[in-house]
């Protein structure tokens, strides 16, 4: 049974010293933000829009009924 017993004890100290070699930690990437430029970038799309549909509406001609 002493034999069974340390013939255990070895081979599980045999494997968890196979296990692995040393490994170095995996450092994680750090993440900046990055800043916008200006403060007026959220307004110049609408702006943008706006002005588009101000001129579908002005292209228009008005002029509803068929010739």
């Amino acid at each position: 049974m002493k034999k069974i017993a340390l013939a255990t004890a070895l081979s599980l100290a045999a494997t968890s010293a196979f296990a692995g070699g040393v490994v170095e930690p995996a450092m994680e990437p750090e993440v900046v933000a990055a800043k916008t430029s200006s403060s007026s970038g959220g307004i110049l799309i609408p702006l943008l829009l706006l002005i588009v549909v101000a001129a579908a509406i002005a292209s228009s001609g008005g002029s509803d009924t068929p010739t």
